[in-house]
């Protein structure tokens, strides 16, 4: 996948190619991030928290030795608060060569997506999200929101 900003009369423009994305809800959104972002996937892990961390980080888990920060995506996403006991999976993503976790709600399934069903990001999101949502693909029975990987982890609130 590779979606590129243009200046087009001093107005950014969006273009993007098809490709293959891995797929996971929060609160019932669908998103996606690109397969070569994505290091691996994981069920549940044990987690230490982290004092006086910003509430979008949950806490570390140590994945084979190496020490490896997860993000709730809900907290991250300014979306509602899940059950008290809700399973979280995790979606290793690379992001600046160094792994994070991404604390999802479901894994979805591997996809792949064709360059017409591509739309520009909205104008009139929040922008505290519009900068994390690089697109929206128009799939048969759904949109699918792309996830800038790099803005997401990007920790600036």
């Amino acid at each position: 996948m590779d979606i590129r900003m243009k200046e087009s009369a001093g107005e950014p423009v969006q273009s993007a190619q098809g490709g293959r994305f891995a797929t996971f809800l929060v609160d019932g959104l669908l998103f996606g991030v690109d397969v070569a972002d994505v290091q691996e996937v994981l069920r549940p892990q044990a987690m230490t928290r982290v004092p006086l961390a910003p509430a979008v980080i949950s806490g570390l888990i140590n994945l084979r030795g190496q020490i490896v920060t997860a993000l709730d995506m809900r907290q991250r996403l300014k979306l509602a608060a899940r059950d008290t006991g809700a399973v979280l999976m995790n979606i290793v993503v690379r992001a600046d060569d160094e792994p994070l976790s991404l604390l999802v709600d479901e894994i979805g399934d591997v996809i792949d997506v064709d360059a017409d069903s591509f739309e520009r990001r909205p104008n009139n999101l929040d922008a505290r999200v519009k900068e994390l949502i690089a697109g929206v693909y128009k799939l048969k029975d759904r949109l699918m929101l792309v996830l800038d990987t790099n803005a997401t982890v990007a920790l600036t609130d």
